[in-house]
């Protein structure tokens, strides 16, 4: 996996284009101090990773569909709000 700077990168888009899109290659972009903040990917790597979301997103409906069929206790929508205000301050 090559990694270029965003300044390369603009310079050389058609290139980093090409590498990505004929020859299969990942393409890793950083910042000035090394960071990587991006990447150029194949269509076909794309293909995968939404595949991965759509799988994971109908897991995660099924789990609330069986969840709610179970029935159980539930938290009023204020308390939740509460809650997640309290998880987001921790981070």
């Amino acid at each position: 996996m090559a990694a270029v700077t965003t300044a390369k990168a603009r310079d050389n888009f058609s290139d980093v284009v090409h590498r990505a899109g004929q020859e299969k290659e990942r393409v890793v972009l950083t910042d000035d101090r090394g960071r990587r903040v991006a990447a150029v990917v194949p269509i076909e790597d794309l293909g995968l990773l939404e595949e991965m979301e759509r799988v994971e997103d109908q897991a995660d409906l099924e789990a609330a569909r069986k969840a709610l069929r179970e029935g159980g206790p539930s938290i009023p929508w204020e308390e939740a709000k509460r809650m997640l205000a309290k998880n987001r301050s921790l981070d």
